[in-house]
């Protein structure tokens, strides 16, 4: 068969095929292997946290004394810490705000902005509101939509809520930065124990150790991650076993310290520095947002499981067991290795630095992550973005900011030499990362939950409270450490904000700026502009409209190519696109003009495509909207009482004489009958395409303009019944056949990437902070971070930029 064959198989034999059933509940031995693994990827850095809360606390605020009022008190701490914060909050709350299954930051934020237009995203459209992701419900309490109409009506807030989300991506990025350097410096520390005269071996060691974790990570976690969880069970074992034998051994009446009663009597006793030692007992729930981040790799019920009946009951008695052991030793030097019987010294520690190495593999993963959703948003500079698993969804690498990490990282463990100013930075960054966290989830109650906002300000007071007490406790340790995430953020909160602000700007430059439908379709051999063979590929923000950089290339060189499509890359508020939903196509122009646009919207989670993947598939989606168009305009001529019709892409673009935009999928074909209609729904849902494997159960939504509209939904048989194709087609069959011999000779020819080459500065009259925004900061950016041929994955040999100057 003939690829032009290929592409017309199956165009017109219409059928309808049932949808995929709905996904049945995850069975109990599923949800023990979720759980199972959730340990080597969730709980890595939570689970290691024994290695150094005792010594961050005792550090230097308070002294251990005779009576033990302090290490009971701060065992009483550390138990409804992690009893209220992770458990309570965590477990119980935060897991269930969830987007499609996806958690962290700007998952909740994402939840927000489609519940409340809050967003600050360009070319945003209508039509995104009817991806199947797109969920939303309508308020049922007035108390809801009067705090939904306060906030939109208030653009200051929009802006306010956007820095509030920034700010929690620094600290997350922060915390990436300094969770390896304490969790492997504390691992590496009980050489001390084995070595004191070579005590000057724990630095190079350490460091040793970091280049060795940031330089593996090119390869991905795929080819060792079945490892990271038999660790982590293997080491939470382990600090239960050693916890068990201290209490029995030293303390078996310990558990009394659990009383609240012993918090009380603890701050009475030590005042002022009790209060300043809790910055090292927060340490006691680093890792706690990562059961809401990697959400999106397990499930809820999973995580659950493994947080309640595995990793809080071995953390308690752990923390336990070195409190039983600090009660009959006084006056000791506090390290994790004393509380290990000297034989089982050595393995502990091995198992130690393997447990610190996997905490921090995945904080590193996580930085990696947030970075790439940052990206997706426009909210981060351009940065190569690497796949390392062909399989496994969302395993990513990023070079420039693995090496800048290991660097700021050995950096961090030279300067600082000691668990006590590295735990005072990351716990700094751990509570600012929470209480974002508290404060995003409190109006996803009132707005997403559609709850009173009686529940959220309970919410907020219940559990900002505690977190306010330890972040306000990691503030005293400003000079002692805490200054290095207030600084990192500060300079990623400029550096995100630049970025963002300048992104809208030069949106709004080619809106206003974008040419008219008339001048191209006046292009032509009487204004000397020939047409060439092969495909172009106009890359622009624009949903609708000539970008202004096309007419520029046009006006230099005065000729473009046989077939030309606009693309728009563009990404939307929800985790993940559907790929049947993906492509948005329509015609710029008559057919016989061969132009299109194409609108690929991805979700922030989603992985972008590979240019040869991408130019086979789009070519792919031309082809399937061929068909499908010439097929509606028979349609529309034979059956004048069938409404099709557009989505608001389409409509808003109407006045510049653009075609209806189409969202083109797949779908798994069945035989007759011919097709299905369905009067009781609002929407018009077609889907065409050709053979694909694995087809899914893919539809294409076009949201119908007027109330009742009739639903029809069309399948494509795999068989090639020519005179099917020639009665379905009638008149129009050559029409067809033309216009996808000039695509697949299109693409024969070679397909060209024409993308912008953008030089931004301020306007004459501009603000002193506009201009050091924009002409230094942002092209400075600009200058030293991948351009958009390296984020599109564009091959030098295909690209043709043009250069554009946009004042703003």
């Amino acid at each position: 068969m003939s690829q032009l064959d290929r592409l017309r198989v199956g165009a017109m034999d219409f059928g309808f095929s049932k949808m995929s059933p709905s996904p049945k509940k995850d069975s109990w031995k599923t949800l023990l292997l979720l759980a199972y693994q959730s340990l080597g990827v969730v709980y890595g850095d939570l689970s290691i946290s024994p290695l150094y809360v005792y010594k961050s606390t005792f550090a230097e605020d308070i002294q251990h004394s005779e009576s033990n009022d302090e290490i009971y008190g701060v065992l009483s701490f550390v138990f409804w810490t992690l009893t209220l914060v992770p458990l309570f909050k965590y477990v119980f709350i935060v897991l269930r705000a969830d987007d499609n299954g996806e958690g962290g930051t700007f998952a909740l934020y994402s939840l927000i902005c489609r519940h409340a237009k809050v967003s600050l995203l360009p070319n945003r459209q209508v039509s995104d509101e009817s991806l199947s992701t797109y969920i939303t419900e309508h308020p049922t309490e007035r108390q809801s939509f009067s705090s939904k109409t306060y906030l939109e009506k208030h653009k200051g807030l929009h802006t306010a809520l956007l820095v509030l989300v920034l700010l929690g991506t620094c600290m997350v990025i922060g915390d990436g930065l300094l969770t390896p350097a304490i969790s492997v410096f504390t691992a590496v520390s009980g050489l001390e124990l084995s070595m004191e005269k070579h005590q000057y071996a724990v630095i190079p060691i350490t460091c040793f150790t970091l280049v060795c974790l940031f330089s593996l990570q090119h390869y991905g976690t795929h080819r060792v991650g079945f490892l990271f969880a038999p660790i982590i069970v293997l080491w939470l074992i382990c600090i239960t076993a050693l916890g068990i034998y201290n209490i029995l051994y030293w303390n078996v009446h310990v558990y009394q310290a659990l009383s609240p009663y012993y918090m009380y009597k603890f701050l009475k006793k030590t005042k002022k520095s009790g209060w300043m030692s809790l910055g090292g007992i927060l340490l006691c729930i680093t890792g706690s947002e990562a059961m809401f981040a990697d959400l999106g790799h397990f499930s809820y019920t999973a995580i659950q499981i493994a947080f309640t009946f595995l990793v809080y009951p071995a953390l308690i008695v752990a923390y336990m067991g070195q409190a039983a052991y600090l009660s009959q030793h006084h006056g000791t030097d506090i390290s994790f290795y004393i509380f290990v019987p000297e034989k089982l010294r050595l393995p502990v520690l091995i198992l130690a630095i393997l447990a610190s190495v996997v905490g921090s593999q995945a904080i590193i993963s996580g930085t990696f992550s947030i970075i790439n959703q940052s990206q997706s948003l426009s909210c981060f500079p351009r940065v190569k973005v690497v796949h390392t698993s062909d399989k496994i969804h969302g395993q990513i690498y990023i070079p420039e900011i693995n090496w800048m990490l290991m660097i700021l990282c050995i950096a961090v463990t030279i300067g600082f030499r000691d668990t006590k100013h590295i735990g005072n930075a990351s716990g700094l960054a751990v509570m600012t990362v929470m209480l974002v966290t508290t404060c995003l989830t409190a109006l996803v109650i009132v707005l997403c939950w559609h709850k009173p906002p009686i529940l959220a300000v309970a919410f907020l007071l219940v559990f900002g409270s505690i977190e306010l007490l330890y972040f306000s406790a990691s503030l005293t340790k400003f000079r002692e450490g805490a200054w290095l995430p207030i600084l990192l953020a500060l300079i990623l909160v400029s550096i995100m904000l630049i970025w963002h602000y300048a992104t809208i700007k030069k949106y709004e430059y080619d809106l206003h700026n974008k040419v008219s439908l008339d001048w191209l379709l006046a292009l032509g051999p009487s204004l000397g502009v020939a047409r060439v063979p092969g495909i172009g590929l106009v890359f622009s923000d624009l949903t609708s409209g000539i970008p202004a950089n096309f007419s520029r290339f046009v006006t230099n060189l005065p000729a473009y190519h046989r077939i030309l499509v606009f693309v728009c890359v563009k990404s939307v508020t929800v985790p993940h696109v559907p790929p049947a939903e993906r492509y948005l196509v329509g015609r710029v122009g008559p057919p016989e003009h061969r132009s299109y646009r194409c609108i690929v919207r991805y979700g922030y989670r989603d992985v972008h495509q590979d240019v040869d993947s991408f130019e086979t598939e789009l070519v792919a989606k031309l082809a399937d909207f061929v068909r499908y168009d010439w097929h509606r305009a028979n349609v529309q001529c034979s059956s004048p009482t069938t409404t099709i019709t557009d989505d608001d892409a389409a409509r808003s673009v109407a006045s510049s004489g653009e075609c209806r935009l189409t969202v083109i999928g797949t779908m798994s074909f069945a035989g007759n009958p011919a097709y299905e209609v369905d009067d009781t729904v609002q929407a018009v849902s077609v889907s065409v395409g050709g053979r694909t494997v694995d087809s899914l159960s893919d539809v294409i939504e076009m949201e119908a303009v007027e109330r009742g509209a009739r639903r029809v939904r069309f399948a494509v048989d795999d068989d090639d019944e020519s005179e099917t194709h020639q009665t379905e087609m009638g008149g129009n069959d050559v029409e067809v056949d033309e216009e996808l011999r000039d695509l697949l000779s299109a693409q024969e020819a070679g397909t060209a990437f024409i993308l912008g080459h953008s030089h931004v500065r301020a306007k004459q009259g501009s603000s002193i902070w506009k201009k050091l925004a924009i002409d230094f900061g942002y092209n400075f950016l600009r200058r030293n971070c991948r351009g958009p041929d390296v984020a599109l994955k564009v091959p030098p040999v295909s690209l043709l930029e043009v250069g554009m100057v946009y004042v703003v």
